[in-house]
Order: C-alpha cells, then structure tokens, then sequence
C-alpha cells in the first residue's frame, strides 16, 4: 500500500477567501472519489487553532506505485490540481509504503 499525503499553505490572506479556496479543494478531491484507482481520499481543513499551520491536507491510499501514478495523470485529477495551483502559495508532499 502506497500513503499519499499532500498538504497546502493557501495564498489568500483574507480569512473568507482561505475558508472559501480550501472549501474548493476539499470538494474537489473528494470529487475523485471512486472515479480513481484511490484505496481511500480524505481532505481535511486546518481547524485554525494554531498561527502558522498549514491549511489543507489530503491523505490518501493507493494499492500500487502504478495505482498513485494513473491517479496523478488522470484528467479529473489534473482539473483538480489546476485549481489547486491557482489558490495555493506552497505545496508539500510524501508518498511512503505502508504495511
């Protein structure tokens, strides 16, 4: 099993539009949801309860190493990511085995 765990700082710097950008990613990669070769999508928000948190994260599970790439080339998964870009100020990711 393959874990994929991307997380966002977004570039808003009013509130409204951070909760409104990240409210966009999370509908979007839940979108994927069975349309992918994803074992499990979970996106969550940061509650905001700590200065200096980083504001959305997805962790997900992928049988394969080729399971997690089919899924990053995907159309749907290449729409969602567009939009990610566009709101977001930095990007972090790890992709590691799982027992």
């Amino acid at each position: 099993m393959i874990r994929h765990i991307v997380t966002w700082r977004l570039a808003a710097e009013d509130a409204a539009q951070r909760e409104a950008d990240a409210a966009g990613i999370k509908e979007r990669l839940e979108a994927l949801r069975g349309q992918l070769a994803a074992e499990r999508i979970d996106v969550g928000i940061d509650l905001g309860a700590t200065e200096g948190n980083w504001h959305v994260v997805l962790d997900s599970d992928f049988a394969t190493s080729a399971d997690l790439a089919a899924y990053q080339a995907h159309p749907a998964h290449l729409e969602a990511a567009a939009f990610i870009r566009s709101v977001a100020a930095a990007r972090s990711c790890v992709d590691y085995a799982t027992p």
